[in-house]
C-alpha cells in the first residue's frame, strides 16, 4: 500500500492487478494504493479513507483475483466518487450500491465488440464444423488409416442472439454474411433491428439451432439458459456463450450434451472460471477456450486506454466517456463565489 505522506495527488485504490499500461498512466496523475499488496487488508483500507477513486476489473483481467467491490468497500470509503471498470461487463461492482450513494460507475464498452464478436462466431465455425477435433486427428497422425467424419453444416441454420447489444449485433452482421438466419430475444425489442424478434426465450430457441449469448451477467440473468431452454434448442441445437458463464446452468448443458439433447456447444466462458467442469472437459466435441473473447494485444490495450481515460475525464471534470445505465453522468455544478 502506498502512504500518502505529504503527496497531494488525489487517492486511487486498486482492489486487484490491472495491466502494466493502466497502472503506469495512473501513477502519473494519482497516488495509487494497491490494495491486493497489503498484508493485512482492513489496516490498509483505513489508511485509504480519502481515497476518491476505484480502478479495478472483471476478474479474468485482473488476474484471476476476486476482488469485487460492494457496498461494504464503498461505505468504508466516504470520499469515493468514480469507480472505473475495465471490462464492458461489470457484475463485479454493485452499480445500484453506488448508484445510491452518488458514486460514477464507468465500463470500456465498444473497444472490444469486434474482437470479441470474431471470437464467437469462431467457436460457432469451429463447434459445427468440428475443426478442433479435426486438428487433433491430423496430430495424432490417425489420417494415416482413415478420413475425419463429416461434420454439421452451417447451411440452413437460424441463429437465436440472446441479447442483441453492440456485441450481439455484430455477432448478427457476421452471420448474414455467412447466409445464417438471425432472430432474437432481448427484454424488449431493439428499435431498428431487422431480425425477427421473440419475447419469449424458449420460443426463440424452439425456432433456432443456434443459440448465441450475449447478455450481461449478474443475478437477473444467472442460469436463465436452464434444461426446458435447452430442450428447445433441439438435437440439432449448437449453444455458444461468449458472455458469463453463470447465464448457463452448467449442470443442465452437461446433460444435455452427454445425452444428445443438443449437439455441441461452444464455451469461452464458466460458472467458476478458471475451474471448467471435468464432464465438459471429457467431451471431444466440445469447444472450451479459457475467456480469451476480447483477448488480443491490440483490444486489450484499447481497453486499458479507455479506463484511463474515464478516470482523467472525471478528474478534470470533463465528460465521462462510459458511464454505465445505473450511474448516469451529469456535469458538476459551476463553483460560484
Amino acid at each position: 500500500m502506498a502512504s500518502p505522506g505529504a503527496d497531494s495527488r488525489t487517492q486511487l485504490l486498486m482492489p486487484a492487478p490491472l495491466p502494466a499500461l493502466i497502472q503506469e498512466a495512473l501513477e502519473r496523475r494519482f497516488l495509487v494504493h494497491r490494495l491486493y499488496e497489503a498484508s493485512d487488508r482492513e489496516a490498509a483500507l483505513a489508511q485509504a479513507a480519502d481515497v476518491r477513486v476505484i480502478a479495478t476489473g472483471v476478474p479474468i483481467l485482473t488476474q484471476d483475483v476476486q476482488a469485487p467491490v460492494n457496498a461494504a468497500l464503498m461505505d468504508l470509503l466516504p470520499k469515493l466518487e468514480l469507480i472505473a471498470n475495465l471490462g464492458v461487463g461489470y457484475d463485479n461492482i454493485d452499480a445500484q450500491a453506488a448508484a445510491a450513494r452518488g458514486i460514477i460507475v464507468t465500463n470500456t464498452p465498444d473497444v472490444l465488440t469486434e474482437e470479441t464478436a470474431d471470437t464467437a462466431f469462431g467457436l460457432l465455425l469451429n463447434c459445427v464444423r468440428q475443426l478442433s477435433r479435426a486438428e487433433r486427428f491430423v496430430r495424432a497422425g490417425r489420417w494415416l488409416h482413415g478420413q475425419f467424419e463429416l461434420s454439421a453444416s452451417l447451411r440452413g441454420r437460424t441463429m437465436g442472439i440472446l441479447g442483441l447489444g453492440r456485441i450481439g449485433s455484430a455477432i448478427a452482421r457476421r452471420a448474414e454474411a455467412f447466409g445464417v438466419q438471425v432472430v432474437y430475444h432481448n427484454r424488449k425489442p431493439v428499435e431498428g433491428a431487422p431480425y425477427r424478434y421473440f419475447d419469449s426465450l424458449i420460443d426463440m430457441a424452439r425456432a433456432s439451432d443456434i443459440l448465441m449469448i450475449a447478455i450481461p451477467g449478474g443475478a437477473q440473468t444467472q442460469k436463465l439458459v436452464n434444461a426446458q431452454v435447452l430442450e428447445a434448442l433441439g438435437r440439432q441445437g449448437v449453444l455458444i456463450n461468449i458472455a458469463r458463464g453463470a447465464i448457463v446452468d452448467e449442470e443442465a448443458l452437461i446433460e444435455a450434451l452427454q445425452t444428445g439433447k443438443i449437439l455441441t456447444a461452444g464455451l469461452d466462458v464458466f460458472a467458476n472460471e478458471p475451474r471448467v467442469p471435468q464432464a465438459l472437459i471429457d467431451m471431444e466435441h466440445v469447444v472450451l477456450l479459457p475467456h480469451v473473447g476480447s483477448a488480443s494485444q491490440v483490444t486489450r490495450d484499447a481497453m486499458g486506454m479507455l479506463l484511463v481515460e474515464n478516470v482523467f475525464a472525471w478528474h478534470t471534470g470533463a465528460n465521462i466517456p462510459c458511464p454505465v445505465p445505473e450511474t448516469p453522468w451529469r456535469r458538476p455544478p459551476e463553483q460560484t463565489g
